[in-house]
């Protein structure tokens, strides 16, 4: 199993929630509120004041080959937007 984390601007929070929930290898994922620290990004100057922005983070549990094709359908819808992921393998998963 992978943990995809895809994270995203504040504005495309909603748009991402209704792509996700349309992929039929989605079953349910986690999405929660983030802020983004450093200068690997741009920031305006409110966010420069701050020290960081706010983000929106989601995350997918996925076997390997889903995720991937997640992945390169994000790079087709989604091209140019910002959108940062990455794809982590689990050593382990499971409800308690």
């Amino acid at each position: 199993m992978m943990l995809l984390t895809i994270i995203a601007p504040p504005f495309m929070e909603e748009e991402l929630i209704d792509w996700l929930l349309t992929q039929p290898n989605i079953t349910g994922f986690t999405s929660q509120a983030a802020n983004g620290h450093g200068s690997g990004h741009e920031m305006s100057v409110a966010e420069q004041v701050t020290g960081h922005r706010r983000q929106i983070t989601f995350m997918i549990e996925l076997q390997k080959q889903m995720a991937e094709s997640i992945i390169d359908d994000l790079k087709q819808h989604y091209s140019g937007s910002g959108l940062h992921y990455w794809l982590m393998p689990l050593s382990e998963t499971g409800s308690i």
